[in-house]
Order: C-alpha cells, then sequence, then structure tokens
C-alpha cells in the first residue's frame, strides 16, 4: 500500500526585523501538559467537524478533494495562542472556539485521544496489524526573536509543542531545510519536501507545523482476488475502468431518501471509514452540513451488504488563505493583525497558509497524513446494495470523540495517482 500524506503550510512574518547571528537549538517550556477530559475532546469535535464543513463549502468544487481539518485547526491553534483583540475573536468564530482561551482544554484533550489510539489489534482474520495514528507539532522560531513565556507555556501545556530555533534572515534554505527534514521524520519520511524553494526569506520570523500520519488496516479486509476491473461514471458523464473492491457480507450500513453510506471500520476499535454515495453529488454538497453527517453516522446499523468500492488514490493542493479570509478571520492576514501574545518584538501577521492531503485506499486499509505549519512576515434486517460507482464523499472518524481526522470528495478514483 503507497503511503500518501497531507500538508497544511501557514507563514508567519515581519517586516524591518533585526539579522540576528545564524543558530539552531530546540527548546520546550518546563511546563506539565495540562490534564485531558473526553468530554472535552468531544466539545473539540464538535468545533473541528463544524469547522470542517465551513472548509468544504469554501474548497473548490470541482474535481477530487482531500484535507484534514483537524491538522488545519491545530495548526492554527498554535496561531490563536498568541492572537489577541479582534484578530483573536475573528480565529474563534472560524474555529468555533476550538481554540480560543476559554476552552484551551478542548484541542488539548482531543490530542491527547487521538495519540491513544496507537496499538497492534487483529483483524477478522486472526491477522495482527498495528494501528498508526501519529500527531506532532512544532514551532520554528527567527534565531534572537523573543517569545513571550506565557506563549511558550501555553504551547507546551496545550499542544506538547517545543520551538526550534533557525535563522531566515542569515540563511532562509537551511531553515527551510530543517522545517522539512522534521516534517519528513513525522510522516515516515513520506513528505521531504514540504516547503518548496522561495516560501521562505529574511522576512520570515515563526512557521507553526502540525504533521498527522495515519495508517490503519481494515477489521473486514477486502479480499484481494475478488477486484476486477469496474465502470466508474465521472461528473461529465464520461466513464472510466477502475479497479473494484468486492465485499458480501455484514457491514454498518444507512441511507436517506437521496444517499446511501457504508461505515468501513479499522481493526483497532476507534477508528472508521464512512463512504457516502448520494444520488445526486451537488445536491448533497449543498445540503452538507455537521447535522447532516451526524444524521449519516447515527443512522448506520448492521445489514448484510453487497458492497462494490474502487480503490482510490486522491490528493488535494489548497491555498486556504483566502478561505479563512472568507470565513471571517481576515484581521489575521493583514498589517492590523494582533500577535502581541507571541512577540512584542515584531508585528506578526499571518502570511500564507496552503494545505495538501493525499489518501490512499485498498483491499487492506488506509494510510494517510497532514501537516500543518504556520509562517508570519511582518508587516438492519434486510440486505442491501451499495454500487460505488459514481462520485462520492468519504470521511475518515475518529468513532469515541467523533472528530473527523480526514474529509473529501472523489470524482475520478485515480485521478493523478
Amino acid at each position: 500500500m503507497r503511503r500518501r500524506f497531507g500538508v497544511v503550510l501557514i507563514c508567519f512574518a515581519m517586516s524591518g526585523c533585526a539579522s540576528p547571528p545564524p543558530a539552531a537549538e530546540q527548546a520546550r517550556a518546563n511546563v506539565p501538559r495540562d490534564e485531558a477530559h473526553a468530554e472535552a475532546a468531544i466539545e473539540a469535535a464538535t468545533a473541528i467537524n463544524a469547522f470542517a464543513v465551513d472548509l468544504y463549502g469554501a474548497a473548490p468544487a470541482d474535481g477530487n478533494l482531500v484535507y484534514s481539518p483537524a491538522s488545519i485547526a491545530l495548526a492554527l491553534a498554535m496561531a490563536r495562542s498568541g492572537a489577541v483583540g479582534r484578530t483573536a475573536d475573528e480565529m474563534d468564530a472560524v474555529l468555533h472556539e476550538a481554540a480560543s482561551d476559554d476552552h484551551a482544554a478542548w484541542l488539548n484533550a482531543l490530542d491527547r485521544e487521538l495519540a491513544s489510539r496507537n496499538g497492534t489489534f487483529t483483524d477478522a482474520n486472526e491477522t495482527e496489524h498495528e494501528i498508526a495514528l501519529r500527531i506532532a507539532n512544532a514551532a520554528f522560531a527567527q534565531q534572537g526573536l523573543a517569545l513571550k513565556p506565557a506563549y511558550l507555556d501555553a504551547l507546551a501545556a496545550r499542544l506538547g509543542a517545543g520551538v526550534q530555533t533557525v535563522d531566515y534572515a542569515a540563511d532562509a534554505e537551511a531553515a527551510r531545510e530543517a522545517i522539512n527534514a522534521w516534517v519528513d521524520d513525522h510522516t515516515e519520511s513520506r513528505i521531504p519536501e514540504l516547503i518548496a524553494p522561495g516560501i521562505l526569506d529574511e522576512l520570515t520570523q515563526l512557521t507553526l507545523v502540525n504533521a498527522i500520519y495515519l495508517r490503519a488496516a481494515w477489521v473486514l479486509p477486502f479480499d484481494a482476488s475478488a477486484t476486477e476491473p469496474g465502470t466508474f461514471t465521472l461528473p461529465s458523464g464520461s466513464t472510466v475502468e477502475v479497479p473494484t473492491m468486492h465485499a458480501d457480507e455484514k457491514r454498518e450500513y444507512a441511507e436517506g431518501d437521496d444517499w446511501q453510506a457504508v461505515e468501513l471500520r479499522y481493526a483497532g476499535p476507534d477508528l472508521s471509514m464512512v463512504v457516502i454515495l448520494p444520488k445526486d453529488l451537488q445536491a448533497f454538497e449543498a445540503d452538507l452540513s455537521p447535522d447532516l453527517l451526524a444524521q449519516v453516522v447515527a443512522g448506520m446499523e448492521e445489514r448484510l451488504l453487497t458492497l462494490a468500492l474502487p480503490r482510490f488514490s486522491i490528493e488535494s493542493q489548497l491555498d486556504l488563505g483566502d478561505a479563512l479570509a472568507d470565513l471571517g478571520m481576515s484581521t489575521a492576514f493583514g498589517t492590523g493583525a494582533d500577535f502581541s501574545g507571541i512577540t512584542d518584538e515584531a508585528q506578526l501577521f499571518i502570511d500564507a497558509v496552503v494545505h495538501q492531503a493525499n489518501i490512499d485506499v485498498d483491499e487492506l486499509g488506509t494510510e494517510a497524513a497532514a501537516a500543518t505549519a504556520a509562517m508570519m512576515p511582518t508587516s438492519g434486517a434486510e440486505s442491501a446494495t451499495m454500487i460505488v460507482d459514481r462520485p462520492f464523499l468519504f470521511l475518515l472518524r475518529d468513532i469515541p470523540t467523533g472528530a473527523i481526522l480526514f474529509l473529501g470528495r472523489v470524482t475520478d478514483p485515480y485521478a493523478g495517482a
């Protein structure tokens, strides 16, 4: 199974900064991680799911789509920890309070809950599988930039994040290589170059990075010998032939007047993928809401299901700056931004938010990942049949909290693969 990953890149920058001498070291505030409670994790999941739907509506309307709302939210949360005034209020509104000071425990609890999903589990054939769901957060600050102790404490206590110092001013390329090396390490060498040449420059002051890596096997793997070519109808009406997996067994299934859905459980008891097949994709997307997704999940019941599902391998590259500004977070992207909770030495603002995400699904399971970086410049009973032969939606969810880790749409299972 090929491994694919996702990336979010947020840039903070400043203007008029001094050029301190080059250096590179790692530091972490000497404060313990905050306690985590299941109720807070569920609150965080509810907020992230609402944020996920908002982003879906702001994403490109055509073609394949995959992104990690959890990764994006965690990266933005590192920025929110130093936001003040109107900047903070707008970020809270867009993130549905997920990273607000009043609810600082939410994302900490969710982050720690998700970290507990790793383990070794057996599938229906008594084969052991290692389930991996790993999340990491880090900040890369300009050498000599004085970060406020309260901000360092917040990064450590809420998100377990430390600070790596680099010298963007003297050697932006070396800083880029250091950040890419961190991402490479936390995505099992599957994102060797998160940040392309030229993105960082001498004005960059801070890059906030989140990485999510997932590898999970189905509890009921598909029989590879049953996979055969199948016809998939594209939005244009034309068709392509794609490898299609088949199963006839009991699965969690739900249906509505204009959609069908199946929940595919992973070998670990806490993770699943939900595949939603609308009769009319555009109409379903127009009505998409957290309540609709919750309705789909709540309607699941065990049914004898004849299922045909294409293997798929998709990726997306999204520039989220405009989308986040349009959703109401505009102040953070201008020179009027107030991130004085991070430092008094420079007026920081968010320069860019770029997201890449990739996912592979086959007979054995799923591999996916997401990374987020932030850089700042200044200035039942009956059987059912579900033939997935046309565009569909999917979400990869954490069952105990309900958090959506990945959300997307497949219009062509192998476009660009």
